[in-house]
């Protein structure tokens, strides 16, 4: 007598699964030191120079563009490299103009938010772009200065951008591609936007041939409530770090912009890789400055080996890559002669109040996973 077997269905996934998977597959070597070593190189020169905070400015453009090689745009890795680095050079030099002081920078922060959560529908690589202008412009609002020292920073991103495009050109062997492409820039915009935009008017015109059967498409609702949240959300983070009046409250807005998610479960998650990891880095950091000799070498070294490891645990698992780069970032300020610990804490305060404003804007999907789990 033969039986049929039965077929269990897979379990589904735990709804903080990502808190404590890590995607060791993904751990990758090669491009990590070719993105860091533009890092240290900025470094190097600004310190040799004698300009620790030249050095600081510069290198932080080198490694938010060096993540821009795992993007792409018109099937490009290096054309989402160059946009981040005139974007960001751009957001830099109006942050520095706003400041963080007056209710402009509630105004730039909710504009640079919207922008990017309506790219996120559009593509993925201009999505990435305006998130990490959005990221400079809140950065560049914590060191107010006039127009000719906002222009010296703007051009310390752009030094440090370019010269990590230039590196990965040339660890990647993609020097041709990197001459086609400047030469393509303008072009390749353009049609990034305008074929999105002819979409949307043949979809317009589809919607008013068939205006009685239409049903509204859901991943466009979606998109929409979720750019709206998102601004709310950074607008709500902004005038937190306005009142607070701190130099370091700009990694409120930085954090609620980058945990917020369309998904409740997704910003729950996020927020709580952000903040554990950060709390993490945070004091292996304080660790590390209280038993090594921290002189500007000693930082710097420090800065570029953390800069190596965000790069390669980037896609393993969100908390380890919280624990490097707030590593990272408390190495890397320090070069400017700022405490180590102060910067630790400070960022740890400031990161859970940012990943905190994002749960709460998100609450109501409390109420809606309850009558529909699935769709959150």
């Amino acid at each position: 007598m033969s039986s049929t077997p039965v077929t269990v269905p897979p379990a589904a996934p735990h709804y903080f699964a990502d808190l404590y998977t890590f995607k060791w597959s993904d751990l990758a070597f090669e491009l990590p030191l070719i993105s860091s070593s533009a890092v240290a190189l900025c470094l190097v020169v600004g310190l040799l120079a004698g300009h620790p905070g030249g050095a600081l400015v510069s290198a932080g453009g080198a490694f938010t563009v060096g993540f821009g090689a795992n993007q792409r745009i018109a099937d490009s890795r290096l054309i989402p490299m160059l946009f981040a680095v005139f974007a960001m050079a751009s957001a830099t030099l109006i942050g520095s103009l706003l400041g963080h002081n007056g209710y402009t920078l509630i105004l730039a922060s909710s504009a640079s938010a919207a922008i990017y959560g309506i790219l996120t529908v559009r593509n993925s690589g201009l999505a990435w772009v305006g998130q990490q202008a959005s990221i400079a412009l809140f950065v560049a609002t914590a060191f107010a200065a006039g127009p000719k020292p906002a222009f010296q920073r703007a051009g310390l991103i752009i030094a440090g951008g370019m010269l990590q495009v230039l590196i990965t050109s040339i660890g990647l062997r993609l020097l041709p591609e990197l001459r086609k492409n400047l030469t393509e820039i303008p072009r390749t915009l353009y049609h990034s936007l305008s074929q999105s935009v002819q979409q949307d008017r043949l979809e317009l015109l589809h919607t008013i041939h068939n205006l009685g059967s239409v049903i509204p498409a859901p991943d466009r609702a979606v998109a929409l409530v979720y750019a709206t949240r998102l601004t709310l959300t950074v607008a709500i983070a902004s005038e937190l770090y306005r009142r607070l009046g701190i130099q370091s409250g700009y990694w409120i807005p930085m954090t609620a912009l980058l945990v917020q998610k369309p998904a409740f479960f997704e910003t729950l998650n996020r927020g709580l890789a952000r903040v554990a990891g950060t709390l993490a880095g945070a004091t292996l950091a304080t660790l590390l400055a209280a038993h090594l000799h921290l002189n500007p070498w000693t930082l710097a070294a420090l800065t570029a080996f953390f800069a190596f490891l965000g790069f390669a645990t980037n896609a393993v698992n969100y908390g380890l890559f919280s624990v490097c780069m707030t590593s990272y970032i408390v190495f890397l300020l320090s070069l400017n002669a700022l405490p180590g610990p102060e910067i630790a804490h400070r960022r740890a305060f400031c990161t859970a109040a940012g990943a905190a404003i994002s749960l709460l804007i998100h609450l109501d999907a409390l109420r809606r996973h309850r009558d529909h789990p699935a769709k959150t």
